[in-house]
């Protein structure tokens, strides 16, 4: 199922009852500024669950941002848990107003995938990474590599929602879920992957290069 719609589709339960509350309260007229307040409310869920489209100028090799935001940690570490191996960190911190539809950094199956309920502390601490809610998609690239994208709900976020199962082929830079107001994803490469962009960098999913395999 494709999730290419202008606004996603779990936000329109959202928009409903938002703009359901602002008609009624319209209807009573006597509360201008609650009113208001509500009309507010309804355009900024239409604005956090837009959906747009995204290109990028195909190459081999090429690592692209699975998030919007901004670049909060870059790093060498050892990982023992889903995954074993040495890899290179990049964790995207998103706020309430960046596009919270995740994509595919590379192509590839993807091979396993791992919920794991946890805590919602603010989303740019280092210890959200292991301590908070969070998804867990595993990669596999055609020739073999293992590109680790890990979605984790945030101080405001909660729920965590994930378009792909275990098995499917995806498209670098191809939808595979989002996270609901304000979050991070962390993105573990190849060790001898090339890094191209650096802390406090503002990223965009499905456009932005991060980096390239060897």
């Amino acid at each position: 199922m494709k999730h290419d719609s202008i606004i996603a589709s779990e936000g329109y339960p959202f928009i409903a009852l938002s703009l359901i509350i602002t008609v009624f309260i319209a209807i009573l007229g006597r509360n201008c500024w609650l009113m208001g307040f509500f009309a507010l409310l309804t355009f900024f869920i239409i604005w956090f669950f837009r959906n747009p489209e995204r290109y990028f100028q195909e190459e081999e090799k090429v690592l692209i941002s699975p998030a919007d935001g901004k670049v909060i940690k870059i790093e060498n570490t050892a990982v023992n848990g889903t995954i074993s191996g040495k890899f290179k960190k990049i964790s995207i911190f998103m706020n309430v107003f960046n596009v919270h539809v995740n994509r595919a950094p590379y192509a590839g199956t993807v091979e396993t995938i791992h919920y794991h309920e946890g805590k919602f502390l603010s989303a740019n601490l280092d210890k959200a990474s292991s301590d908070n809610e969070r998804n867990e998609i595993m990669i596999r690239t055609a020739d073999g590599r293992i590109i680790w994208t890990v979605q984790i709900a945030g101080l405001i976020a909660r729920r965590i929602v994930c378009w792909v199962q275990p098995g499917d082929r995806i498209g670098k830079g191809e939808r595979f879920g989002l996270i609901r107001f304000g979050s991070r994803v962390d993105v573990y490469l190849p060790e001898d992957s090339k890094i191209s962009v650096k802390l406090n960098d503002k990223v965009t999913a499905g456009q932005t290069i991060l980096g390239y395999l060897s």
